[in-house]
């Protein structure tokens, strides 16, 4: 059964919701996470909650070997996200077509990838949608590990380049050609609200041009402070 507030998530643009967590002084839009495939190679917006990865240098942790990646791909299925850490500057893949075609399988919505994809073209292939940061030919083998599944990971480049946040397994993601937004799960209920107000906001803004007002009295000071806490 379908979250209901994926669907009001689903819903949505991430510009829209980027504008809502600037109202509610919230971080969480990431940018610079390129849409690499998708149902038309490069278009479809997803929705979903987190599962997330982690992946870079170093031992895997105790227990069986299992592939990097299997582990999300069987805790995700529809309405689902996997999102993968991999920020290590190590040039290795951190997601590959094997994956792309298990997480399809699974009925998983999309990945986000704040590192290396690799095999874009069978991703495109599949019609399935990859955001990530980089292309690569390099395999994680020998150079990469899974470090852990849901697990927190930081997505992001930092304040000055777009942005960073905490992502939390269960986590709520959005993910269009604009941007990545991630939103916390206890703040999810508000952030939907506030967006939809926007819309609502601004489609009346839009049918106003569409009569003939002139654009510059639309958005005026009405548009200059529609982000404003008070709810103007």
């Amino acid at each position: 059964m379908t979250d209901p507030l994926v669907q009001r998530l689903r819903k949505l643009d991430a510009c829209a919701v980027s504008d809502a967590l600037d109202k509610l002084g919230l971080a969480g839009a990431i940018t610079g996470l390129q849409q690499r495939s998708g149902p038309d190679q490069g278009g479809g917006r997803i929705a979903g909650r987190a599962v997330t990865m982690k992946v870079g240098p170093g031992e895997r942790p105790p227990g069986p070997t299992v592939h990097l990646g299997c582990r999300a791909i069987e805790s995700a299925g529809p309405d689902h996200v996997v999102v993968v850490e991999q920020r290590s500057g190590v040039e290795a893949g951190c997601w590959g077509g094997l994956l792309t075609l298990g997480a399809k399988v699974r009925g998983t919505e999309g990945v986000v990838a704040d590192g290396p994809l690799r095999d874009v073209d069978e991703a495109i292939a599949y019609g399935f949608p990859v955001f990530a940061r980089s292309l690569t030919s390099r395999t994680a083998r020998g150079r990469v590990v899974e470090l852990g599944t849901n697990v927190p990971v930081t997505i992001g480049a930092g304040p000055d380049a777009g942005g960073q946040v905490v992502v939390h397994p269960g986590d709520y993601v959005l993910a269009d050609r604009s941007a990545v937004i991630f939103i916390a799960a206890a703040e999810i209920e508000r952030v939907l609200q506030a967006a939809e107000d926007i819309v609502a906001k601004e489609a009346a803004m839009a049918q106003a041009i569409r009569a003939g007002t002139p654009i510059a009295e639309v958005m005026g000071g009405n548009y200059e402070h529609m982000l404003q806490k008070d709810g103007r």
